[in-house]
């Protein structure tokens, strides 16, 4: 089994679903007592988040480059980073180790694409939703059609993940909010729904939704075990 490397604490609300996920499905596949190899460097987010605010982000790939190489270092095989938003600086990370970096939205677009669906909306982040680090990889290897929330709702979307949900508030309000956004997606032709922030599947479980869902967190943890066993 190989030791999967992880980056977390953007927000630790979800990184300690991370580590949930990758212990359970390698139990699943081995059974027994059997857990998964890992090693976690977490960051303090209150930094992240303020370097992500005032646009700076060559300061957020300096400091994925340095835990990535901690990583490394303590005998990672492979890197995953635990979020969503911060693939916006995959490069920074990808150039400062020699192990495999898995990258989320590859396999979120391999996963819709078993799925075999076309149309698909991006729920996350603004940062997510708007810059094209996430959508172009789905557009160009996956042939997706991606959908976004309209202004106002990315705006709430950004509110509601940076003011409650990496606090680890998840209120009732919050989710008929995001199950309304979701139905207008819905009505927009959207075939199915990525939950594009690592928290999002923590409000909003798959089975509350008529389309389906994809729970970026479950799908990046899979393909990182799938890669440990393989």
């Amino acid at each position: 089994m190989k030791t999967i490397g992880m980056i977390g604490g953007m927000s630790w609300e979800s990184s300690k679903i991370y580590y949930e996920h990758l212990n359970r499905m390698v139990k699943e596949k081995l059974g027994g007592s059997h857990s998964a190899k890992s090693v976690l460097t977490s960051v303090d987010f209150e930094e992240v988040e303020r370097y992500s605010f005032s646009g700076d982000w060559e300061k957020i790939g300096n400091l994925m480059a340095e835990h990535a190489k901690k990583l490394n270092q303590a005998g990672a095989d492979l890197v995953v980073l635990c979020t969503n938003t911060i693939h916006l600086v995959s490069d920074a990370i990808t150039n400062a180790v020699s192990i495999p970096f898995l990258h989320i939205g590859r396999a979120t677009g391999e996963a819709i694409q078993q799925k075999g669906l076309k149309k698909i909306a991006l729920l996350g982040t603004q940062f997510t939703m708007e810059k094209d680090f996430y959508t172009k990889i789905l557009e160009e290897e996956f042939g997706l059609e991606v959908l976004i929330p309209d202004l106002e709702d990315r705006e709430a979307l950004q509110s509601m993940i940076y003011n409650e949900l990496v606090k680890g508030v998840f209120t009732q309000e919050a989710k008929e909010e995001c199950l309304r956004i979701i139905g207008k997606m819905e009505a927009q032709g959207a075939e199915g729904i990525i939950l594009g922030c690592t928290e999002l599947p923590i409000l909003i479980p798959g089975n509350e939704v008529k389309i389906p869902t994809f729970d970026t967190t479950k799908i990046h943890a899979q393909k990182a075990v799938d890669f440990a066993l393989s």
